[in-house]
């Protein structure tokens, strides 16, 4: 017993100095815990997070496919706003037409206003005659040629004079047929005036749908230019305390497309 309780007395230090370590240890863990809770908590939201994140190959290769789209882009950009550029001084061509045609048309309505007042006079008395009459024919083909030679009559007014027909009547007095003459090349030069007007509007019309389609284009390409990927969101909900947090999505209300309204008349149409 002796020696037993001995070699006992002997071990109690030794087994006071483990249990002394064991309770610093836990101590310590105690401690680091209450001082610092959120450093050995377990986060599943993140680890999830970071494995969910692309990787370095992918990033790469998302990477070279955007700068594809936005040279795709952005060269097509460029060729909208040349086309735009183009149908614009197409536009500039037209309105410079529809403005010759309308003062052509005046010019005209002046003539025929100066000699509608010689109807009230009488006309000079000829001896009607078959040479009086074919002198007659010859002055109304050779009016109706210089008119046509100058663009203010039609190839169908001119098969019209030579056929003597819709109103075309040589044996009137030449004064007569100049003033029938003068009539005809105002009708004519006024459709021609509105031919050059729609015309004009619809080079106007397109050069306003390239114009705007070359700003949508060279908006694309800016934001494809400096678009940069979007951090994914994580997976999990993350855990405040001991409460877990209800995600919700809210979704806006659905509205209808607002088409923009088309501009009306000579809007001004931007040069590229």
């Amino acid at each position: 017993m002796e020696n037993v309780f001995s070699s006992v007395l002997l071990d109690v230090p030794r087994a006071a100095v483990i249990w002394l370590s064991l309770l610093g240890v836990v101590a310590v863990t105690v401690a680091g815990l209450v001082l610092r809770p959120g450093r050995l908590r377990f986060d599943a939201g993140s680890r999830i997070r970071r494995a969910a994140m692309p990787s370095e190959l992918e990033r790469a290769e998302e990477e070279r496919e955007r700068s594809r789209y936005a040279g795709e882009v952005s060269v097509a950009a460029e060729r909208a706003g040349t086309t735009a550029a183009r149908l614009r001084a197409e536009w500039l061509t037209a309105q410079e037409e529809v403005e010759a045609a309308w003062q052509a048309y005046e010019a005209a309505e002046v003539d025929v206003r100066r000699l509608a007042v010689t109807e009230a006079m009488p006309l000079p008395r000829t001896v009607r005659t078959p040479a009086e009459y074919a002198e007659r024919e010859r002055f109304l083909h050779r009016a109706a040629l210089d008119a046509y030679w100058r663009k203010e009559l039609s190839v169908e007014q001119l098969s019209d004079v030579f056929a003597h027909r819709d109103g075309w009547d040589p044996r009137l007095h030449p004064v007569e047929q100049e003033l029938v003459l003068r009539r005809a090349v105002r009708d004519h030069l006024l459709a021609r005036q509105r031919a050059a007007r729609e015309r004009e509007q619809a080079a106007w019309r397109a050069a306003e749908n390239a114009a705007e389609a070359a700003r949508s284009l060279r908006d694309e390409a800016f934001a494809a230019v400096n678009r940069r990927p979007e951090e994914s969101q994580s997976l999990l909900p993350l855990v405040e305390g001991a409460a877990v947090a209800e995600q919700t999505r809210e979704f806006p209300a659905l509205t209808g497309r607002e088409v923009p309204s088309v501009a009306r008349g000579r809007a001004a149409v931007p040069a590229y």
